[in-house]
C-alpha cells in the first residue's frame, strides 16, 4: 500500500513563503516600499506633469520639450498649442515651466514663451 506524504513547504531563509509573503502576510516588496519611497522615472515625472498641466490649461501637450531632476523636485518643460491656425506653419505654440516636487505633485506652472510655429528658435 503506497503512502501519501503532506506536501511541506519550505522557506528561505529570510522568513517568505514560495508567494513572497513573509509570516505577517505582507509581502517582502511592500515592506520596503514602507521604508523608502519609490523612485520616480523621469518619464513617469514628465508625463504627469504633462497631463496635470493640459488639465489646468485646457491645451494638449505637443511635446516635452525638457525635463530637469532638482534638489527639490523636477523641472518640466512642455510645449502647448494655443491657437491652431491654416496653414499649421503659423499656429501659435507656448512653452510652460512646471514645477514638480519630490513626491510627484506639480506645485507650479508658468508660460515661460510664446511664439508662432514657423519662428526660428536659437
Amino acid at each position: 500500500m503506497a503512502t501519501t506524504r503532506k506536501a511541506t513547504q519550505r522557506q528561505p531563509a529570510d522568513g517568505r513563503t514560495k508567494t513572497g509573503r513573509t509570516k505577517t502576510g505582507r509581502t517582502a516588496s511592500s515592506q520596503s516600499a514602507r521604508r523608502t519611497s519609490p523612485k520616480q522615472s523621469l518619464q513617469s515625472v514628465a508625463i504627469a506633469a504633462a497631463r496635470e498641466l493640459s488639465q489646468l490649461i485646457g491645451q494638449s501637450p505637443e511635446a516635452i520639450v525638457a525635463v530637469e531632476k532638482r534638489d527639490e523636485g523636477w523641472s518640466v518643460q512642455v510645449e502647448v498649442v494655443e491657437a491652431h491656425r491654416i496653414p499649421a506653419t503659423t499656429d501659435i505654440l507656448a512653452v510652460y515651466e512646471v514645477e514638480v516636487d519630490t513626491d510627484g505633485t506639480v506645485t507650479g506652472y508658468w508660460r515661460k514663451d510664446r511664439y508662432v510655429r514657423g519662428r526660428i528658435q536659437e
